[in-house]
């Protein structure tokens, strides 16, 4: 009840509200608050004049806001009148509500007079602080206005249920705690607030003061105060004016304004307005509860956005780092490159080093010796090497002149780094989607009241988020196989209910739904684990089988108006675990081969079961019986069936084997093995035949032949 103390505060004082008062724009007032903020207008808008000059239609003028300029634009508050001498300007006040109030603008009532009952100047206008309509008062000032009895009593009930201490009514900032309570001022003091506002004298020491707890308890015992007519005070409100929309006394009716009006009891309306108002509650209701999922929606995105902005965060770092570390790899490399082109550029030159110092030495070699050569005396002996000399001389000059002194490398590196485009890709570096891309579609909610399972199928319903303003074009509704695998789509489209056939028993499945649009996919939905059944529960399928077969006893009962065979199925497919059902022969004439087995979807109708590679069955006489698959007979097998008979089935999906029984006993060896797939239970008959199935399906541990009774008291085993 907290969220509604607003609505129990008054807009000028900010406290509950003290004897209400019902405003004609249905604001309501505390009576002192509201003869607060009363201005004066001039003569020229009272009521009897506007009232002369016909143009008052109704108990209450409102004022031209535009000609009287009551409205401030300038502080968004309440001003008072200015220009007029019977009301000079006076600064405004601020409520604790934040609402701008006129301080007195005449001399407060006696002492011994109430709110309502204190003379009011002429020419009074009062300004609804909420809506600010302003209206003109007439003669009865104050008392025209209705009191509010309703909600001084929902103030009260409010009050009441508060369990903390009682708080003083007259602390301007913190409440202190209550000491006492004035019976007559109704009003709880604190110490300092009673010798500053209730001291003990004058005629407020007539007044009697006792304990809180024992005021709130006067309080509640304090009969509630009759609504009175505001034109006739003596008389109780008995009728309602439909025209008016007001309560009336009968005097109203006789010679008021009322008298032509149409008017109804005051119960009954009562009862009516009652009734409109929980009307119109439900619809409020439902958008309080809307609004509260949403708030459920937001405060999870606040969540969600602080996850995905941790999550975002560390992938952009990882692709930041990423991008480093290829750097640091390219940087690597290309140092690699350029310690190569440096250690031959090395090489070269100190090769060249050593060949010009080889040569360098020979050569120096050669001019010592030729110098030498010339400082011998024997002409002779010189002549006889001096050709020689002269030619290696020669020789070794036009070894140096052919680029020997040149050198072989230069010290510049011929390599240079074009990071221009790197630098420009760093640069233009940023998010794909800078701009606002158009909204996914909110997160589907699973309705988990409308979720359940049915045999073999599961029905799942979903919807939007209430307040969701993105439309969704599809659903994609996606289950596991069963055993926490993989995910896979099962469902894809606009539809918010979808019915999944197929399953398998005693199998739990995770399902999850997600929506899309154009801008793409929304998060997935939360998982719902779904269980399905240990036995299913089926009869014969009217909707599969074929046109002559005759269905009875809520489709458990089948028989046939052709005398040849046709082939009636199960509802119920199994492609998991081991299965076991019994059929009973509640008439067998002329000695027919009815069939039992099981079969495909599409198996054929026309002809006898095991005819065609879709059936796998056992069709039995009065005396003997075969297997049949494909149209090819197999293990002929003494015994046969009579009316009261039983069939059962076995089969065996986890060993891939299918074995018949007849009256408990198995019959014959294993007729099948290697049956692997999705089988419906099957039976093809005529006329001659009436056989009843058992309406469930027991899934086994171990089925082993002449426990049919403990089987039926165990219907249900986990596998």
């Amino acid at each position: 009840m907290e969220e509604m103390e607003e609505e129990l505060k008054c807009p000028v004082c900010g406290s509950f509200y003290r004897e209400p008062i019902l405003l004609p724009c249905s604001h309501n007032l505390c009576q002192a608050c509201a003869r607060n903020i009363l201005v004066q207008t001039p003569e020229s808008e009272s009521p009897r004049s506007r009232r002369a000059s016909g143009s008052g239609a109704s108990d209450y003028d409102y004022l031209d806001l535009d000609k009287m300029s009551l409205y401030s634009e300038a502080d968004s508050g309440y001003g008072s009148y200015g220009g007029f001498a019977s009301a000079p300007t006076t600064p405004s006040q601020k409520s604790p509500n934040g609402v701008r109030v006129f301080p007195p603008a005449m001399p407060p009532p006696a002492a011994h007079l109430s709110p309502a009952l204190a003379p009011v100047p002429r020419n009074s206008c009062i300004t609804c602080p909420q809506c600010h309509r302003s209206l003109i008062l007439d003669d009865r000032g104050l008392r025209g206005f209705p009191k509010n009895r309703v909600l001084e009593g929902v103030i009260d009930r409010y009050q009441q249920s508060k369990a903390a201490a009682l708080k003083c009514q007259l602390c301007e900032k913190a409440p202190k705690e209550a000491t006492v309570m004035c019976e007559q001022c109704d009003v709880f003091y604190c110490d300092p607030c009673r010798l500053r506002c209730h001291p003990p004298r004058g005629p407020l020491a007539k007044h009697r003061l006792v304990p809180p707890a024992q005021g709130r308890v006067s309080r509640r015992l304090s009969p509630r105060k009759v609504s009175t007519c505001t034109d006739h005070e003596l008389e109780n409100h008995s009728m309602y004016c439909v025209q008016c929309k007001m309560p009336v006394c009968y005097q109203c009716l006789e010679e008021g304004k009322h008298s032509n009006h149409e008017v109804k009891a005051l119960g009954a309306m009562w009862k009516l307005h009652k009734s409109q108002l929980s009307q119109a509650l439900n619809g409020l209701s439902d958008r309080a509860k809307e609004a509260k999922e949403f708030l459920v929606q937001l405060r999870n995105m606040v969540q969600q956005i602080q996850e995905n902005s941790v999550e975002f965060e560390a992938c952009l770092v990882a692709q930041c780092d990423a991008l480093i570390d290829a750097l640091n790899r390219r940087k690597a490399q290309l140092l690699a490159r350029v310690n190569k082109e440096h250690e031959h550029k090395l090489k070269v030159v100190r090769d060249q080093i050593s060949h010009c110092t080889v040569k360098l030495r020979q050569t120096t070699g050669l001019m010592e010796y030729c110098l030498e050569v010339i400082k011998e005396n024997d002409p002779s002996g010189f002549l006889q090497i001096s050709d020689a000399l002269i030619r290696r001389v020669h020789l070794t000059e036009d070894q140096w002149g052919k680029g020997t002194l040149t050198p072989r490398m230069t010290t510049d590196f011929d390599l240079s780094l074009d990071n221009s485009p790197l630098l420009q890709s760093i640069h233009q570096l940023d998010f794909v989607q800078m701009k606002a891309s158009p909204p996914v579609p909110a997160t589907p909610i699973l309705q988990l009241e409308e979720c359940c399972t049915h045999n073999s199928s599961a029905t799942l319903s979903w919807k939007q988020p209430p307040l969701s303003t993105v439309p969704a074009e599809g659903y994609i509704l996606e289950l596991d196989d069963g055993n926490g695998g993989q995910f896979r789509e099962v469902y894809v489209g606009k539809e918010t209910m979808c019915t999944v056939d197929g399953l398998h028993f005693n199998s739990t499945y995770n399902a999850r739904i997600k929506a899309f649009n154009k801008a793409g996919v929304s998060q997935y939905s939360k998982t719902l684990v779904l269980q399905t059944p240990e036995v299913a529960w089926f009869a014969f399928d009217p909707g599969s089988a074929h046109s002559d077969i005759i269905f009875s006893n809520d489709n458990l009962t089948v028989t046939c108006s052709s005398y040849d065979d046709r082939v009636v199925l199960g509802k119920t497919g199994f492609s998991k675990g081991v299965h076991y059902w019994e059929l009973t022969v509640d008439r067998y004439d002329n000695h027919p081969d009815p069939a039992f087995g099981v079969a495909r979807i599409d198996v054929t109708k026309d002809v006898m079961l095991g005819k065609d590679d879709k059936a796998w069955a056992m069709y039995v006489d009065n005396n003997r019986s075969w297997f049949m698959h494909n149209n090819s007979h197999t293990n002929r097998t003494e015994g046969g069936i009579a009316k009261g008979a039983t069939v059962g089935v076995l089969l065996d999906l986890n060993r891939k084997t299918l074995t018949f029984f007849i009256n408990d006993e198995q019959q014959g060896p294993i007729a099948f093995e290697n049956v692997d797939g999705l089988f419906f239970p099957a039976v093809s008959l005529n006329r001659n035949v009436q056989p009843s199935m058992y309406p469930w399906n027991t899934c086994l541990q171990e089925a082993r032949p002449g426990n049919r009774n403990r089987k039926l008291l165990q219907r249900e085993q986990t596998y």
